[in-house]
């Protein structure tokens, strides 16, 4: 799961790297938090979108709730309702640097930061693709959520998901493969992750963002 990433590079960086039209005047900040913008690559853009695509809920006598976003798709719920129109024709790239997990007591949790280690002649904030899905919304304009998959050992003690993290030779596979072949790329990272344990305090932004589509529930 993940509700906190960085992304630390300019927009024409990013479309250079992933060989996309860099969108002028792409805002996006270097800590992206649920609700927020973020750079995405698609349809051969690269561009900002909000993260998180709107979960609609009605409170007492029907009366309409503001939208929370649902900015985490489980790997094995993409052919669910919620995310089916979107794993099937919307499918993106999410640039990420690092991304962090909570860690420790509740009250007193603290930043674990993951990311890939540095490549020969890049640097320790190089980022790599991550799979997302994305749809143009009512609410916030386009969006996009973060598919997750099971965690590898070096953050399994921590939580029990994580983002896919694509291989460069799949990126093509996960824009404009069919759903079965984007499928096939779902893995859980073989390479190795560095883990920087930190004492920065756990921000609360992300608190109040519904992270999955539960298993059983009105969207399903």
């Amino acid at each position: 799961m993940c509700n906190l990433y960085r992304m630390t590079k300019g927009v024409d960086e990013i479309a250079h790297l992933f060989d996309a039209v860099a969108e002028i005047g792409a805002n996006f900040a270097g800590e992206v938090y649920p609700g927020y913008p973020g750079l995405v690559v698609a349809e051969g853009r690269a561009r900002s979108m909000a993260w998180g695509l709107p979960l609609v809920l009605t409170g007492k006598a029907g009366r309409r709730l503001k939208p929370k976003p649902v900015n985490n798709a489980r790997e094995d719920k993409l052919t669910t309702p919620f995310w089916r129109d979107s794993f099937a024709r919307r499918r993106c790239l999410i640039p990420v640097s690092a991304w962090a997990e909570a860690e420790g007591e509740r009250g007193a949790m603290t930043r674990t930061w993951y990311r890939l280690p540095r490549g020969e002649g890049g640097s320790e904030d190089a980022p790599f693709a991550v799979a997302g899905v994305w749809r143009p919304t009512a609410e916030w304009g386009d969006a996009y959520a973060m598919v997750m998959t099971d965690a590898c050992v070096q953050m399994a003690q921590v939580h029990d998901r994580m983002p896919i993290i694509l291989a460069r030779s799949d990126w093509a596979t996960w824009l404009g493969g069919s759903p079965d072949e984007a499928r096939e790329v779902c893995r859980i990272w073989p390479g190795e992750l560095m883990v920087d344990r930190t004492g920065e305090r756990w921000a609360g932004s992300a608190g109040n963002a519904v992270v999955e589509v539960p298993a059983q529930g009105a969207l399903l």
